[in-house]
């Protein structure tokens, strides 16, 4: 059995500023509603509310208050959030009338979920983590004028976003998860240990309870790295698969993704039900189209999934960095390969060892322009009645230069750069090459620690405490990131230490459906996930 995690001692972080978005009235009646029936939303899964919800257990405005407690008890603590939805309990009070009337919108009604601040919520500031794009830090709102498609999508499904969550300033960072707007965003495992990033705050909330599940964005281990340092399922989808229309763009071009960040595979599995698929707002998405399994991603999982599969371990043959593995991550793997093994998978030891990978993937050239132009195209879409819409704009409005002044690019495309052109050429040799190391060892998919050892302190070095290196020890990106592939991370053990093991399930483009599978089989095989203990916050 896993080792449960401990309890830290209290870090007091900022207190939470709640919104008054209802009367003082109709605060009090919820709050006496929710005082009736408490309800204990730790680990509450999105299935499991449907069914409530279904019998009349409670109703969405009880739970939607339930979970914004638990946030006004512990936020101060771990600083997950960078603003919250001032609409969510009228919201919930619609989604009630919703149930009483027409029945569940969606798979997802009444389901309280949380964002990260690079993704648009019309009204709501958006950030990506930069004090520049927020009045309350000095500088001037950035507010979309709708939803990115996948919030769109969550909303329409009956979601109830309770707030945006903390992220390193425009994503940068895949290890901590410090903004110049919010501050930092500690780990409810080990207050001394990082979060992940770039999607820490999101990873928090879901992990803290402070929402059933939440969205992340990837551009170089975003979504997995801290689904590796929280203990949750991280989905990692195939390039393409989910719109990117209404997302700060670290590289929307070649890379970004947006997925959930779940408890449960099932959660992660509903979610990507919902979000997935083409949009006339991100023609990109057309290309996973076809590629949709017609019943869905929770209709394929499997408890059986793993049986009669064969999957590749990670070794040399794939990556120099962060290998060998630490020797409490290798006997950790090695327990992962027997209940791989045990549920009737093959194992192949380090398919891509005298292959050239290493080498090829060393070849990576790069696209200067991709920034600027995705940016750019990003801001010209936040709609009419936005402050501004270009770095231009926005360096008049606030007198300041955008990320200090440092030389910027021309917003050309990248795609009509030779730069670009290198970049295709190389990506479809690694592709290529990835797709015939599969083929020739008749593989399924890879079958990784999503980290070659344990999660890092949150401090590096007490004599130089902003000392931040970004040096998490992913093994599946940046390079899957680099050719989009598809990872599902799935929670599996716990060190000694009481932070988390967690694997990663890799595969070729367009196999998400199958790696879900993959991931729902170890889940039910282990049953590993154990909630953190929470500190309370200043009050």
């Amino acid at each position: 059995m896993p080792a449960k995690p401990t309890e830290m001692p209290c870090i007091p972080l900022r207190r939470m500023v709640w919104p008054a978005a209802l009367s003082i009235a109709v605060l009090a009646a919820v709050r006496a509603d929710a005082a009736d029936q408490p309800i204990d939303v730790v680990e509450l899964t999105a299935v499991e509310l449907q069914e409530g919800y279904a019998a009349g257990a409670y109703t969405v405005v009880e739970v939607v208050q339930a979970f914004l407690d638990r946030i006004e008890r512990y936020e101060g603590h771990y600083n997950a959030f960078i603003s919250m939805n001032p609409d969510a309990l009228v919201i919930a009070a619609r989604l009630d009338e919703e149930l009483r009337t027409t029945g569940p919108r969606g798979p997802l009604h009444g389901i309280p979920v949380v964002i990260k601040d690079n993704l648009d919520y019309a009204g709501l500031v958006t950030t990506a983590g930069f004090n520049g794009f927020s009045a309350a830090t000095g500088g001037v709102d950035m507010v979309p004028g709708d939803d990115a498609v996948s919030v769109e999508r969550l909303r329409d499904a009956g979601a109830v976003i309770l707030g945006k969550t903390n992220m390193p300033d425009f994503a940068a960072h895949g290890t901590r998860t410090r903004s110049t707007v919010a501050g930092e965003t500690l780990n409810p495992y080990a207050l001394d240990r990082v979060p992940g990033g770039s999607s820490g705050g999101t990873a928090t909330a879901v992990n803290g309870s402070f929402a059933v599940l939440g969205l992340g964005t990837e551009t170089g281990g975003s979504i997995q790295n801290p689904a590796a340092a929280q203990a949750l399922v991280g989905v990692k989808p195939t390039f393409g698969l989910v719109p990117l229309e209404g997302v700060v763009p670290s590289d929307a071009t070649y890379r970004d993704v947006v997925g959930p960040l779940a408890r449960t595979v099932r959660d992660a599995a509903v979610t990507l039900d919902v979000i997935a698929g083409p949009s006339p707002e991100d023609l990109a998405s057309y290309a996973g189209a076809e590629h949709i399994p017609a019943s869905g991603y929770e209709a394929a999982l499997s408890a059986t999934a793993l049986r009669g599969k064969r999957f590749g371990l990670v070794g040399p043959g794939w990556r120099e960095s962060f290998l060998p593995l630490a020797p409490e991550t290798e006997a950790l793997y090695r327990e992962a390969v027997r209940i791989l093994e045990a549920e009737g998978g093959t194992a192949v030891e380090d398919p891509f060892a005298g292959r050239g990978w290493v080498e090829l993937y060393g070849d990576r050239p790069g696209v200067p322009s991709v920034g600027s132009h995705d940016l750019a195209v990003y801001l010209q879409g936040l709609g009419p009645d936005a402050a501004f819409h270009s770095v231009e704009e926005w360096e008049e409005l606030s007198g300041r230069r955008f990320r200090g002044g440092r030389s910027r690019r021309l917003p050309v495309a990248p795609t009509a750069t030779e730069e670009g052109d290198a970049f295709q050429a190389w990506r479809r040799e690694m592709r290529a090459l990835f797709r015939a190391v599969l083929e020739d060892n008749e593989l399924d998919g890879l079958f990784f620690p999503q980290a070659g050892e344990p999660i890092r302190p949150l401090v590096e070095d007490p004599e130089r405490p902003d000392y931040r290196p970004n040096n998490h020890a992913e093994l599946p990106s940046n390079i899957i990131n680099d050719i989009g592939l598809p990872t599902v991370a799935v929670p599996f053990a716990y060190y000694d230490d009481g932070t988390p093991f967690v694997l990663a399930f890799i595969g070729d483009l367009w196999t998400d459906a199958e790696l879900i599978a993959y991931a729902y089989d170890v889940e039910q095989a282990t049953l590993a996930r154990v909630p953190p203990a929470l500190v309370e916050g200043p009050r």
